[in-house]
C-alpha cells in the first residue's frame, strides 16, 4: 500500500461520500501515519456505533494546501503586471524529500504549476505557460521544467499527465518537441541536442504497440492500423478502471452507460490524456456522455503533434549525425502526414476532423483540433484557406473562438473557450496568410481576458466567449484561477503586437 488511492474499501467509501466536494482532494491529503495503520484502524471502527467516516478522515489526513489561494490582487496593477508576480506564486521548489506516501512524484527542478486544485506540473500546460515564461525571460525555469520532464521520462518511460501517482497511466498531448524548439529560441541547436533522449523516449512510448498490429489486431496501446502503411495514434491509458481523482463521477457515469464499466472507464481516461477532459468530439454519433468512445477515435491534433516529434527527432538525428536514423524517422513522418490528411481531412466539408477508425469514417464534429495542421504547417493552403473561412463563419465569438459548436455542458464544449486553443489557432492562421483573421482572434480573446480580471481581479483557467459577462463552467470542477497557461499565451498574444 503506498498511496491514499491504494486503500481500497476506505477510499471508495470516502469518495463515494463525497466527503470532499472536489474528488481530487481525498487522493492529493497526505497521511499522518502509515497508511497500512490507518487501514486497519478503519477496519476496527467503521463498524462502532455512531461511526463517523468525515471525523474519522480528519482525524488520519492532512488537507492538501490550493495553490495561490492567499494570493491577493492589486487592483493598481496591470493584468502584465499582476502574471508577473504571481510566477513565483504558482512556482514550486524542487521535491527533494516529499512527505512519505505522497501521491506527489518528486522532481528536481523548479517548476510552474497551473494553480487552485491543480497543485503539480502538468504536460501539456507546461507549453503554454512556457510563453509566458518567455516573455518574461525566465528562461532557467523554462530549462528547469524541461530538466523535470526529462527526469519523469527517464524515471518511467515517458512523461505523465502530472506528477502524481494517479497519473502513471497515461500522459498527454505531447508537446516535448514544441517545449524544446522554444527552449531553442534562447539556447539555439545545443537544446535539441540536450534534449535528444527525452524526444527519443516520448517517441518509442507513442509507438508502442507498433509491432503488434496485424490484420487482426488494428489497434494496440496508442497505435491504430488503417490499412497499407497507415499507422496513426490514439489516447489510451494502461487502466480501465474509475479515476481516483474522479472516482464518484466515473462509477455514476459507468452506471448510465451500456457499455461495459471497464470500457468506460478507459475510454474516460483516454480522453483524460487528449487534455480535452471531456468534450462531444469524444461521443459516439449524437450520443451523450455515458457513449464516450475516445479509444475508438484517431485525433488529428495528436497525430499532428507526433508528426512534429518525428520531424524535430529526425532534424536532431542530422545535427549529431545518425544520417540513418534520420531518414528513417523522417520517411515515418511522411507516412504519417500523408494518413493523416487522407482519413482526417474532408474535401466535401472543407474541414479537418478526428476518425473512428470503428466506423471507418470521421467524427463529422468541427472542433478547434482542426487547427493543429495549420499550427504544424501540413496542410495545404487550400485546404487552409477553406479551414479559416468556418473558423470565422462559425468559432469565432465576441470572446475569441469557441471550442466546438456543441453545448453539452462538457468544459471543453461551448460555450468555453481555451487559451491554448486560442494561441494555436492564431499561429496557424499566421502560418497562411491569415493574418486579418488571427488578429481578430487575439484581440477578441485579449479582451475578454482584460474584462474578467478587470471585474475579478483574477485570470482562471476557460472563459465563456459567447457571454463575456457570464461565467466559464461545465464539468467536474469549479473555474479554477492562476492560471497558468492563461498567462502563458495572454503575455505571449501581448508580444505579438
Amino acid at each position: 500500500m503506498k498511496y491514499i488511492h491504494d486503500l481500497g474499501e476506505l477510499f471508495e467509501a470516502v469518495q463515494m461520500a463525497s466527503i470532499f466536494p472536489d474528488g481530487k482532494t481525498f487522493p492529493d491529503c497526505l497521511p499522518k501515519r502509515a497508511l497500512a495503520t490507518i487501514a486497519k484502524q478503519y477496519e476496527k471502527e467503521k463498524r462502532l456505533p455512531g461511526f463517523d467516516l468525515a471525523a474519522f478522515v480528519a482525524a488520519h489526513f492532512d488537507l492538501p494546501p490550493t495553490v495561490g489561494g492567499d494570493f491577493k490582487s492589486d487592483p493598481t496593477r496591470s493584468p502584465e503586471q499582476h502574471i508577473e508576480a504571481l510566477w513565483d506564486v504558482l512556482t514550486r521548489q524542487p521535491d527533494a524529500k516529499p512527505p512519505k506516501q505522497s501521491s506527489l512524484l518528486p522532481l528536481p527542478h523548479p517548476y510552474v504549476v497551473p494553480g487552485g486544485r491543480f497543485r503539480e506540473v502538468y504536460y501539456w500546460d507546461s507549453y503554454f505557460t512556457m510563453l509566458g515564461l518567455k516573455a518574461h525571460g525566465r528562461w532557467g525555469l523554462v530549462e528547469g521544467m524541461l530538466n523535470n520532464f526529462a527526469h519523469l521520462a527517464d524515471a518511467y518511460g515517458f512523461i505523465p499527465n502530472g506528477n502524481r501517482s494517479y497519473y502513471l497511466g497515461r500522459s498527454q498531448p505531447p508537446f516535448a518537441s514544441l517545449m524544446v524548439k522554444l527552449y531553442a529560441e534562447h539556447a539555439g541547436e545545443a537544446a535539441l541536442i540536450k534534449y535528444f533522449s527525452l524526444l527519443t523516449r516520448e517517441y518509442k512510448f507513442w509507438q508502442q504497440g507498433h509491432r503488434e498490429l496485424s490484420q487482426d489486431c488494428r489497434a494496440s496501446h496508442r497505435m491504430v492500423a488503417l490499412g497499407g502503411s497507415d499507422f496513426l495514434n490514439r489516447y489510451w491509458d494502461e487502466f480501465d478502471t474509475p479515476r481516483p481523482e474522479s472516482f464518484k463521477e466515473d462509477v455514476h457515469l459507468a452506471l448510465t452507460s451500456m457499455q461495459p464499466s471497464p470500457q468506460v472507464y478507459r475510454n474516460l481516461r483516454a480522453a483524460a490524456e487528449s487534455g480535452w477532459d471531456f468534450s462531444s468530439r469524444w461521443f459516439a454519433d449524437q450520443g451523450g456522455f455515458a457513449s464516450i468512445c475516445t479509444t475508438d477515435i484517431v485525433p488529428v491534433d495528436l497525430n499532428c503533434l507526433v508528426w512534429h516529434l518525428e520531424t524535430t527527432l529526425a532534424e536532431t538525428c542530422g545535427i549529431i549525425g545518425q544520417p540513418e536514423l534520420q531518414q528513417q524517422i523522417q520517411s515515418d513522418a511522411e507516412d504519417r502526414k500523408r494518413a493523416l490528411l487522407r482519413h482526417c481531412w474532408d474535401d466535401t466539408d472543407g474541414f479537418f476532423f478526428d476518425y473512428n477508425f470503428k466506423t471507418g469514417r470521421t467524427t463529422n464534429r468541427r472542433t478547434l483540433a482542426a487547427m493543429f495542421p495549420l499550427f504544424i504547417n501540413i496542410a495545404s493552403q487550400a485546404q487552409a484557406n477553406q479551414v479559416a473561412d468556418i473558423i470565422e463563419h462559425d468559432f469565432l465569438k465576441p470572446g475569441g473562438l469557441v471550442t466546438t459548436l456543441s453545448q453539452t455542458g462538457q468544459q471543453w464544449d461551448a460555450p468555453n473557450g481555451w487559451a491554448p486553443l486560442q494561441w494555436i489557432a492564431y499561429q496557424g492562421l499566421k502560418n497562411y496568410g491569415h493574418d486579418r483573421l488571427a488578429n481578430l482572434v487575439r484581440t477578441n480573446w485579449l479582451n475578454a481576458v482584460r474584462q474578467v480580471y478587470e471585474k475579478t481581479g483574477k485570470l482562471t483557467e476557460k472563459y465563456n466567449v459567447l457571454n463575456e459577462t457570464a461565467n466559464a463552467g461545465g464539468g467536474e470542477y469549479e473555474n479554477q484561477d492562476g492560471f497558468g497557461w492563461t498567462n502563458g499565451v495572454f503575455m505571449g498574444l501581448g508580444s505579438e503586437e
